[in-house]
């Protein structure tokens, strides 16, 4: 009788098999052989996953028909690797030959008969398919771990980055990546959830393929994301990337808190928009301030007021834009007019400099921790190939030497960018104060809250009144307007009111102007 065969055709669809005859190319060459060799095909089999692990549906569908078939069949593929790349499918096909199930395979590339010789020549076969696979594997694995070692990006690039095909590594986008550090900063200033956030982000330019907000499962995902500091964490084990990072290890970490406190939210059925709440407690019992709507003179109002959990407590509601007036009001006492602000911006750029020169042996001295970090890294690795530390240590180890190099790194950064670390925040403050200025005549309630918490400390509501302590240095301000005379300006170390204070502007941010006021 003659032998009925059936045809079987695979091409993976991972990259490792990229040079592979793709599946039409195989169809028209087997074809062409049954014809040649006057082979019967009475059913086909195409499919398009890696034999590199069993569990192929259309294969083990193939070979269940081969079980249950009352007559004995031939096999016809292009080469021993299309059946099989793992033991166990290569298995099934020789067992199948040992039972009579499988009297012929044909291929066009290979010789097979159904003899001890050749049975052992398909093993052989099997095995190299496998073994190729395996190597191919462990070769593609020795890149990866050779690329992270060299801090460079083994995927496509992050949200903010982009690829370099020259230096095959990952470059930030020159405009999404400015976007993507305004978010990390919008969110540690606590203006945003993750869903608001993503609207932002659709505002700024930053959406999904088809042009919607992104998920809030992207939004966690990218503001949990190391890359963005300059770190790789790959496997579980960290490494330093040679990439120039978008967001600051400081704000990193401090998203990172919020996210975790956020992590349990509480439930709400419906969500209001009172833009004031948890900016302020009650003055007379301490309990928190709500917010609820409320009716009259033909129309809806937004009232403010004691929660009472804490007990008895006098004090009366509060309408929401007359809280918004005294909130306007206090943010005016911190304001700065224009000339004020330019005048500044000046001085510190003088002071920047300055700094720049006197950082320099400062620089120098974090270049010789950096290099002392290197080598506790190398002697940790030697160690480790050695056999003298564990794992499990190992990577402890190591992940506390990665991010103290990496923070190392962002401090000499700093120091070549901006001088010396107080230049920065005293150039934010001079920008907040000029922003307070603009926002006393704003109606963005939201704008204004975000300002008061920057700002404001102790804030509390008592007999509709707002009472808050500002921050240090922001309760500066308002000593240049108060009109002091000379002798309280100078004991708190202050001029007259069209200059700068005396007192050290590097003194100011590291509080120890304190003691002298």
């Amino acid at each position: 009788m003659k032998t009925k065969y059936f045809l079987y055709a695979r091409k993976s669809t991972e990259d490792e098999e990229r040079q592979v005859m793709s599946i039409e190319a195989q169809l028209v060459e087997l074809e062409e052989y049954a014809k040649r060799e006057k082979l019967e095909i009475i059913e086909r089999f195409i499919e398009s996953k890696s034999a590199k692990k069993p569990g192929r549906e259309i294969f083990n569908k193939m070979v269940a028909k081969i079980n249950e078939s009352n007559e004995a069949v031939g096999l016809l593929a292009w080469h021993p690797d299309r059946l099989a790349r793992n033991s166990v499918d290569g298995g099934q096909i020789i067992y199948l030959i040992d039972t009579g199930k499988l009297v012929s395979l044909r291929f066009p590339t290979f010789w097979f008969e159904p003899t001890p010789q050749g049975l052992f020549m398909l093993q052989v076969a099997f095995g190299q398919s496998k073994y190729y696979s395996d190597n191919l594997s462990e070769n593609v694995k020795r890149g990866m771990r050779q690329k992270l070692r060299r801090g460079e990006w083994t995927d496509l690039a992050p949200l903010g980055y982009l690829n370099n095909a020259k230096t095959r590594n990952i470059e930030p986008d020159p405009t999404k990546a400015r976007v993507i550090s305004k978010a990390f900063e919008e969110f540690n200033q606590g203006r945003h959830t993750l869903e608001s956030l993503a609207e932002r982000l659709k505002f700024l330019g930053v959406a999904s393929k088809t042009g919607k907000r992104l998920c809030k499962a992207v939004i966690k995902h990218m503001l949990s994301n190391p890359i963005y500091t300059g770190l790789i964490v790959h496997n579980g084990e960290t490494y330093e990337g040679k990439f120039q990072p978008i967001v600051s290890r400081a704000t990193f970490e401090s998203v990172q808190r919020i996210l975790k406190d956020r992590a349990k939210p509480r439930k709400s059925k419906k969500s209001h928009n009172f833009p004031f709440v948890g900016l302020l407690r009650c003055g007379e019992c301490g309990a928190a301030i709500t917010a609820q709507y409320a009716h009259g003179n033909g129309g809806t109002y937004r009232y403010y007021r004691c929660t009472k959990r804490l007990g008895h407590c006098s004090q009366r509601h509060l309408r929401e834009d007359l809280l918004a007036t005294q909130l306007k009001e206090e943010l005016s006492k911190v304001a700065l007019c224009q000339d004020w602000t330019e005048k500044m911006r000046a001085q510190v750029d003088v002071w920047e400099k300055e700094q720049t020169q006197v950082s320099k042996s400062f620089a120098q001295n974090l270049e010789v921790k950096i290099e002392e970090t290197e080598e506790k890294l190398d002697k940790l690795v030697n160690a480790f190939l050695n056999g003298t530390i564990e794992k499990e240590t190992y990577l402890i180890k190591k992940d506390e030497r990665v991010k103290l190099k990496t923070e190392l790194l962002e401090r000499k950064r700093d120091f070549g960018r901006k001088g010396n670390n107080w230049i920065e925040p005293l150039r934010g403050w001079i920008n907040d104060a000029c922003h307070a200025e603009k926002l006393a005549s704003s109606e963005d309630y939201y704008e204004i809250k975000a300002l008061v918490e920057k700002i404001g400390t102790n804030r509390r509501l008592l007999d509709r009144k707002i009472i808050l302590d500002f921050k240090k240095p922001f309760d500066l301000i308002p000593l240049y307007k108060s009109g002091y005379d000379k002798k309280v300006l100078a004991e708190n170390k202050l001029k007259n009111l069209t200059s700068l204070p005396k007192i050290p502007p590097s003194q100011i941010w590291s509080g120890r102007a304190d003691s002298n006021r």
